[in-house]
């Protein structure tokens, strides 16, 4: 069988949310089967595993970046500098350090950012410590790439590990022409930042919708030149919500004046706050703290479990708390003290501008009703 006979292209493109492709003619004389998808709760993180997957981050074991582990933390070398005031721990300079050992030398890849306060990394691990886009990659479950390595399906993966979305794209063509692989897996990550700088700013994400769609037609059309039976899907992981609130939970917390690392420790990822107790205290007086606050919600063990998101050894957070969609922690440990958003995600999925996308040339023979269906659909291209 040649590559062509089964010449299949998927395309993920970060944050396109199907609340940005309403009333837009995003590819439809292309891809005129268009739906929306809903994602996961939290962040790419946990939802482009689910994606690779077919299966909720409870399974494949992938949610947030930082996980409680201070027996196997890859920072238990940190311990050694504890001593040091927190200013110097906590400075710039310092996480800048700790990021580039993380990446160079740690082999947490490329995206590893010092999200944590130096002070208490020795407690966290990072998931993301190989490429999840390789075979083997992701920690709990099977992927689509270990799928077609099994069954020898040729096939080629492109992301940010290769470059930027425009030369991913040309690359991508070049390969498609010369006939080298059956199988495309094309991730372009960069609509994502550009949506959390510009949600708001209707004629600059447009233009840039525009030129998404004009380099994805080429794709297309250099795929369809090769084989008139070649599928091409366009999905996404999750979409871009408009901020409309900040709250400094950070500062509620710390105005209860107790220790963190010794009381308990939190992670601030933008959208919710995730805490580990060490004495009940502080577990009763956070958690008071929580409830009568009425930006967002703690999230019960049954409502994590229906997110699919349930982590029995709390590894992810003993409390999880939840901002209401548009609600944004400042300052939080992803956010950066001198970064304002206009769009974030990671919110409840049921918000609508949470919802991700799913657009092909060919309907699906399954239903598609969330981003783990995506899967399935790459499932069922690969030749029995």
């Amino acid at each position: 069988m040649s590559n062509h006979a089964c010449l299949r292209i998927f395309v993920l493109i970060d944050a396109l949310g199907w609340c940005f492709l309403q009333k837009q003619e995003f590819l439809s004389d292309l891809l005129p089967c268009q739906m929306p998808l809903r994602t996961v709760l939290g962040f790419s993180s946990g939802a482009i595993p689910t994606i690779l997957t077919g299966v909720p981050p409870q399974q494949h074991g992938h949610w947030n970046l930082f996980y409680y582990d201070p027996q196997h933390s890859p920072f238990r070398w940190l311990r050694t500098v504890q001593f040091l005031p927190n200013k110097v721990l906590d400075h710039r300079v310092s996480r800048r350090v700790v990021k580039e050992i993380g990446r160079r030398v740690l082999g947490l890849g490329p995206l590893f950012e010092c999200c944590v306060s130096p002070q208490f990394l020795p407690s966290f691990n990072w998931i993301e410590k190989r490429n999840i886009y390789d075979r083997g990659g992701i920690v709990g479950a099977r992927s689509i790439f270990d799928r077609l390595a099994d069954t020898k399906v040729p096939f080629r993966v492109y992301s940010y590990h290769q470059g930027a979305d425009k030369q991913i794209l040309k690359q991508a063509q070049q390969d498609i022409t010369a006939e080298r692989q059956g199988f495309f897996f094309v991730y372009l990550s960069e609509f994502d930042l550009f949506l959390h700088n510009n949600c708001n700013d209707s004629n600059r994400w447009k233009t840039q919708l525009e030129w998404y769609a004009s380099r994805l037609s080429e794709l297309f059309r250099a795929a369809a030149s090769l084989n008139p039976q070649a599928s091409f899907t366009v999905f996404s992981d999750h979409g871009m919500t408009p901020v409309t609130e900040h709250f400094d939970l950070a500062k509620e917390i710390d105005g209860l004046n107790m220790r963190p690392g010794r009381d308990y420790l939190v992670v601030y990822d933008s959208t919710m706050a995730r805490f580990w107790f060490f004495t009940d205290e502080a577990r009763a007086r956070i958690t008071e703290l929580m409830d009568r606050l009425e930006c967002g919600r703690i999230l019960s063990d049954q409502q994590l479990q229906e997110f699919g998101v349930f982590f029995p050894d709390r590894r992810y957070g003993e409390l999880i708390f939840l901002m209401n969609a548009g609600w944004l922690i400042a300052k939080s440990d992803f956010n950066g003290k001198g970064w304002a958003p206009a769009g974030m995600h990671g919110y409840d999925p049921s918000d609508p501008y949470s919802d991700a996308v799913f657009l092909s040339n060919r309907e699906p023979r399954i239903p598609m009703h969330s981003v783990a269906d995506v899967y399935r659909c790459m499932q069922e291209a690969i030749p029995a």
